[in-house]
């Protein structure tokens, strides 16, 4: 697996580099970004409160860390770098005793600070000290986590009874050392250290190279606010994400969701995780809306930095008719990049997509027989499947109001078991959100019974078209072959009421196949009827 690992970080060099001359050939401006997946070193008694500077002795070995990573980021021309969430002291810390590693953090919005520059402006900032000098003299933008401290009167009616509120916080430092700005967690993922801010945060802030970039926390990324809504409803196209994730396979391992979500909003997307195989902790990358550098090792013990070349969205050239989607010609084909084409050829190409089928007429219309419904957990949610059996056909399967079809063909037929699945409810376990999914699975082992439980080994080859009757309008494609590589979609489209995927020609495996849904206008209506 490290073997395949290695080669998909040369493979992707060699495709960012056809990137960035397309993108000089195009007139597109492109940045140089940096993430940092860090493997923090750990308080091995998190629940035991320590002096001040115990707290700064264990996180300055994090932080000489990530001063050797923006040294080695800056000799490859990197602009702006992201770290992990928590990367500074790791986890399962009480409220109580992770008090001596948080600092307080000035309001960027009112107070102008570089604490590189003024390091005695506010008391117990050797944290923020260190991080501003990085960004200094590294001459980047800076992106880490940390914790933070506020004192607050007991007349505040959400003023804890200690007297502080305790942030789980991003800062952002520019390239002159210079906090601009800071975001505070809004969605905390069993977190008792810290509290959820008391309204939500929409924090943008302004580089000097690409613009405007927004930012948000690990669990975020599965809420509306304020993940979605920054992208919605303020227009921002670049997202710096720290986060701290547990891979879920089938359905949500690091870099399949951030795939998923840098593709469905056209965005680019830069995701720092830590690095933990004991917990299940891998997976960051750099996205941008059809081109994915990414990282997932579960055998390595080392942090990873990922650098890369990254074309600047902006409104005109996301919406812009002159630009076009077109297939990398290589060994991997699931690879594209944006050129430019002029529009007749625009219209060429739109014409002969809109025509494809992804199967052939007789393999669509040949049905398989209707099989056995049954009903397993996947990712804790209770799913409608069916077996998928045979060379080739058409199935469908039903949960409640949701309704998914599969049209397949495969290669060849080996021993791997696969399952077509449906799941329209509230998800109420590590999380409550509304979902919509539809889903291709491969099995675990060879019953039914394994069938939704993690795995990361395939060899069947198939070709797909699937799609749903959906009712939100905000859905994931995910494609995740064996040992978690991923592939984008050939086609996504709406039809009717309909969301459709279609993939030919992989290479590899498939493990997962996935429309992930979230109906996000559900979450706290079902939400308040657990309780009544």
């Amino acid at each position: 697996m490290l073997l395949a690992s290695v080669m998909e970080i040369h493979s992707l060099k060699w495709l960012l580099l056809v990137c960035q001359c397309c993108a000089v050939v195009c007139g597109l401006d492109v940045y140089t970004a940096a993430v940092y997946e860090h493997r923090s070193m750990l308080n091995p008694r998190p629940k035991i409160r320590p002096t001040r500077q115990a707290a700064l002795k264990h996180m300055k070995k994090n932080l000489d860390i990530y001063q050797m990573q923006v040294y080695e980021a800056g000799k490859q021309g990197a602009k702006i770098i992201v770290f992990p969430e928590s990367g500074l002291y790791g986890f399962n810390f009480t409220r109580d005793s992770i008090f001596p590693y948080l600092e307080p953090i000035p309001d960027p919005t009112v107070v102008t600070w570089n604490p590189c520059l003024h390091p005695r402006t506010i008391n117990n900032t050797e944290v923020l000290y260190q991080l501003s000098c990085m960004a200094k003299n590294g001459k980047m933008y800076l992106i880490a986590n940390m914790g933070e401290r506020q004192t607050c009167e007991h007349s505040d009616p959400w003023c804890p009874s200690d007297g502080r509120y305790q942030f789980n916080t991003d800062v952002i430092f520019d390239a002159e050392g210079s906090l601009i700005a800071k975001y505070h967690k809004q969605n905390l993922y069993f977190e008792d250290a810290f509290n959820t801010p008391k309204t939500v945060e929409h924090v943008i802030f302004n580089t000097s190279f690409a613009g405007r970039f927004g930012v948000f926390t690990c669990f975020d990324i599965l809420f509306y606010d304020p993940a979605v809504s920054l992208i919605e409803n303020y227009g921002v196209k670049q997202i710096v994400f720290p986060t701290a994730w547990n891979n879920q396979l089938p359905l949500l391992s690091a870099v399949e969701l951030q795939q998923a979500f840098a593709t469905a909003f056209s965005i680019n997307l830069l995701a720092a995780n830590q690095h933990h195989t004991e917990r299940d902790m891998t997976g960051s990358g750099i996205y941008t809306p059809s081109l994915s550098r990414y990282y997932y090792d579960m055998e390595s013990s080392e942090g990873k930095l990922l650098v890369a070349e990254v074309p600047i969205i902006t409104h005109h050239n996301v919406h812009s008719q002159e630009l076009k989607k077109l297939w990398v010609t290589s060994e991997f084909p699931e690879r594209y990049i944006y050129i430019e084409a002029s529009a007749p050829q625009l219209q060429e190409r739109r014409v002969k997509a809109d025509q494809s089928q992804p199967l052939s007429r007789a393999v669509v219309s040949q049905m398989d027989g209707p099989g056995d419904i049954f009903h397993a957990l996947m990712m804790y949610d209770n799913y409608t499947f069916v077996l998928v059996t045979g060379l080739e056909g058409n199935l469908q399967v039903c949960s409640n109001t949701l309704c998914c079809h599969l049209a397949y063909q495969r290669s060849h037929k080996t021993r791997d078991l696969y399952a077509f699945g449906a799941f329209d409810g509230l998800h109420t376990v590590h999380g409550t959100y509304y979902l919509q999914v539809c889903a291709l699975v491969k099995c675990a082992g060879s019953s039914i019974d394994t069938c939704g439980q993690s795995t990361t080994a395939a060899s069947d080859i198939i070709d797909f078209k699937l799609w749903g009757n959906f009712s939100t309008r905000h859905i994931y494609t995910e494609i995740l072959a064996t040992e978690v590589k991923l592939y984008h979609a050939d086609t996504t489209q709406w039809v009717n009421n309909n969301f459709y995927m279609t993939k030919q020609g992989m290479s590899e495996g498939l493990v997962t196949a996935a429309l992930y849904g979230r109906w996000y206008k559900r979450d706290q209506l079902d939400k308040m009827q657990i309780f009544f």
